[in-house]
């Protein structure tokens, strides 16, 4: 057998062919039993394809009615190829023509190619009779030319493959007559009883293959009284209607054949005549009465028809046959089968409405209305259906998709059939959406603030900003970073740094409040996609005050720069004005709130300072037994925690003027803490006697007539009313400097270290100070040596 079929293959190898049919249709005829992977046709180049196309447009076989696939693709040569064996009996039995329908589904754009495979019979199958051995029973009276019928050999193939003349084995009582499915053993001598009981003959059936097939079977006849009649079917051929899925054990006719001989030759019996195994597995007939009766499943799907072959049979052999037609009607019951052939996952985010993402198809296995189908998608997904060819639907999209709402769908298609009832079906398609960078990172604060106290540690944390980016993976991760910028004329670099990771702002250097209070700088949020998305923040940084400056006193001048002193009047009430101690404070808030204390005094009862104001006033009247000289120790203290302080001494004259001032530097000498200043004065005494000697021998005579107070001073230094160092502030009440006072400052000649201060004020509580003089150094002279003179002048009176 397999001899025979290799040189049937050799020779249909030559015959194959393309059969170009209408509409894109194509057709290929090849022979059954071929090998897998064996080639049938070139469907690239039928088609006029590339044959990368054929990969590219993901060419695929789809089956229109079978879930079996006999043929694929090579996709790398665009040949159609043997997938599965064919076989050509099992698939269509003794139809003449067997065609399998396959699909060839071509994507971007879809195309759909009906394929018709014509399997060609290859003799692969021998004659064979349905039993083994024919009994036959002929009585001993039958005539020259009686016909005995025998039943016919059964070939699975078709055509010239199916069999084709029958040979009897060369005897003396018998010979063959065949006419097409009708085999008839005629009696050609009459036989003798006695003489021969039994006789066997051995028929032989031939096809038409090459090389030919044979089937033999052995005929025993036994040699009887005479039969005269053979049964007579009522009708040659019955044909019935049965639906599929019919109930086993369901009538479907009834055979009826009557005999006209009488007693045992008169009894009929029913049989199936040849019939494959599929059809003794679904009926069965009763060999008593005809009933064909269901006992296999009934699928009009699987096969649509039935032809049987039924045999009556009387008693002593004789038999006739008649043909059975049953046709299957359809119901609906196959539900419709949703098939995903194609699937575009993920699709981008940015995807345009209309795009067509997956390819579906619906198949019914039923016919008529039972077979027509309607698809939906469900109503809340941005996803429609597109009929497109045949039973082919395009999965678009209907609107914008945004991966950041909604990531992933599951996406029901429900395929509902015509019958009744309709039945349905869906299948859930999950596609996902995937990331595009379309989102910029969004700080959750549309601006920030950082509050730092001055003196901070480089390094310290003072904040940290964050942002948020709905996209994903590396198109989420947001890195963090300054923007270019100057604080001060300075990089702002130099200042702060981000972590690139956390938002965290740290302090590069320490901060003084002093310098700037406040500063921006901006922050930038940039994610990793491509092309990156950013957006900025502006950040506040407020720097707070702390208390690193001690109070800074302007008046009195600092010990050791020079010399102060305040002329008292000696008429001075209580709560007259005498002075004024002049501070500041670098810092601000109550960290430059200043307090006036004194702390030391020559008279503790005598003098009083405002709190806030600095003003230094009498507590009382100013009495003969006060010491004329007065010393004060002032303290200033701010209200920072802690508190800073920084002192100062006033030196204070009760006189009403200078001439009653004895010598002005025993003042200084209670100034024990600069040496410097105590050489200063012993030289200025030295120079000044020299001095005064010289003058008053020359001038004394010419100024000893006048007789007014003599006040020596070579020139004034003034005091702004108003003055502030910079970054300084006039607070009213804080105890820094207010215009509501004037001062002046005079050095005195004598001595170049004391000062003498008179005070004059706009407030009425304020002691006049009338005696205030600005002088010359001519004039000190010229007072100096009058004074002298009239000394001498009072001295040589008595004689």
């Amino acid at each position: 057998m397999r001899m025979d079929l290799k040189i049937f293959l050799s020779w249909s190898c030559v015959s194959f062919f393309l059969l170009r049919a209408a509409h894109g249709d194509m057709s290929y005829s090849f022979p059954e039993e071929m090998k897998r992977g064996s080639v049938v046709g070139n469907i690239a180049k039928d088609l006029g394809l590339q044959t990368g196309a054929m990969s590219t447009r993901r060419a695929r076989i789809d089956t229109e009615e079978s879930d079996k696939r006999y043929c694929d693709i090579n996709l790398a040569q665009g040949e159609l190829i043997v997938a599965e064996r064919i076989d050509r009996e099992g698939l269509c039995g003794k139809k003449a023509s067997c065609i399998l329908k396959q699909e060839l589904v071509l994507e971007n754009p879809l195309e759909l190619h009906r394929i018709s495979l014509h399997i060609q019979d290859i003799n692969d199958n021998s004659p064979v009779f349905k039993d083994k051995k024919i009994n036959l029973e002929i009585h001993e009276l039958a005539g020259r030319g009686a016909r005995f019928v025998i039943e016919e050999a059964h070939d699975a193939d078709v055509g010239q493959n199916a069999v084709q003349q029958y040979s009897l084995e060369k005897n003396d009582n018998f010979i063959l007559a065949a006419n097409g499915n009708t085999v008839e053993l005629v009696l050609n001598k009459e036989i003798d009883r006695e003489k021969q009981k039994e006789i066997n003959l051995l028929l032989t059936a031939l096809d038409g293959g090459s090389p030919r097939r044979s089937g033999t079977v052995m005929i025993h006849v036994t040699v009887l009284d005479a039969n005269d009649n053979a049964p007579v079917f009522s009708q040659a051929v019955y044909e019935a209607s049965l639906p599929e899925n019919s109930p086993l054990d369901t009538v479907v006719l009834t055979v009826s054949a009557t005999d006209a001989d009488e007693g045992v030759n008169g009894d009929v019996t029913y049989d199936f005549g040849h019939v494959d195994d599929e059809v003794m597995k679904i009926f069965s007939i009763d060999s008593k009465s005809g009933e064909i009766r269901v006992t296999g499943a009934v699928d009009y799907e699987v096969k649509r028809s039935y032809e049987i072959r039924v045999k009556a049979k009387d008693g002593l052999g004789l038999s006739s046959y008649a043909q059975v037609i049953i046709s299957i009607t359809d119901i609906n019951d196959n539900a419709p089968v949703v098939s995903l052939k194609s699937l575009t996952n993920p699709i981008p985010e940015d995807t345009p409405a209309g795009t067509e993402v997956g390819i579906i198809n619906v198949q019914d296995r039923d016919s008529g209305n039972n077979r027509q189908v309607r698809c939906s998608v469900q109503q809340n997904v941005p996803f429609k259906l597109v009929p497109s060819i045949k039973n082919y639907y395009s999965l678009v999209t209907t609107g914008q998709l945004d991966r950041e709402l909604v990531s992933d769908y599951n996406i029901t298609i429900t395929a509902t059939d015509e019958g009744s009832p309709p039945l349905s079906s869906s299948k859930t398609v999950q596609l996902s959406v995937a990331d595009i960078n379309d989102n910029p990172p969004v700080f959750e604060e549309q601006s920030y603030s950082a509050h730092v106290s001055e003196n901070n540690k480089p390094g310290s944390t003072l904040c940290s900003v964050s942002a948020r980016d709905p996209d994903w993976r590396q198109n989420g991760t947001v890195i963090y970073s300054l923007l270019p910028g100057e604080v001060n004329g300075a990089s702002v670099s130099s200042y702060l740094s981000v972590n690139g990771d956390t938002g965290v702002i740290h302090a590069v250097r320490s901060f003084d409040y002093e310098q700037f209070r406040s500063f921006k700088v901006h922050i930038m949020a940039r994610d990793n996609g491509s092309p990156p998305l950013s957006s900025n923040v502006t950040v506040s940084v407020f720097i707070s005050d702390v208390n690193d400056n001690s109070p800074q006193i302007l008046y009195p001048a600092p010990e050791g720069s020079s010399f102060m002193t305040e002329l008292v009047p000696k008429a001075a009430h209580g709560g007259s004005l005498v002075s004024k101690v002049i501070a500041v404070d670098a810092d601000s808030g109550q960290n430059a709130w200043l307090s006036y204390h004194i702390v030391k005094a020559t008279d503790p009862g005598l003098f009083t300072i405002g709190l806030h104001s600095g003003e230094i006033r009498t507590q009382r009247d100013i009495s003969e037994s006060d010491s004329m000289k007065q010393n004060l120790i002032v303290a200033v203290k701010d209200n920072g925690q802690p508190s800073l302080s920084a002192t100062c001494a006033m030196y204070l004259l009760i006189s009403d003027n200078l001439a009653e001032v004895p010598e002005l530097k025993d003042i200084s000498y209670d100034e024990k803490n600069s040496k410097l200043t105590s050489y200063l004065i012993i030289a200025l005494v030295s120079v000044s006697t020299f001095f005064l000697t010289f003058i008053i021998i020359i001038l004394g005579v010419r100024f000893c007539r006048r007789r007014k107070p003599r006040l020596l001073f070579d020139g004034a230094v003034a005091i702004p009313g108003a003055y502030l160092p910079p970054n300084y502030a006039d607070v009213d009440g804080t105890g820094t400097l207010r215009s509501a006072y004037n001062y002046d400052a005079y050095l005195t000649t004598g001595s170049r270290t004391s000062d003498f201060k008179f005070v004059s004020s706009y407030n009425d509580n304020t002691l006049p100070a009338n005696q205030t003089l600005k002088k010359s150094l001519s004039d000190f002279a010229e007072a100096f040596g009058e004074l002298d003179g009239c000394s001498e002048k009072d001295s040589h009176k008595p004689d």
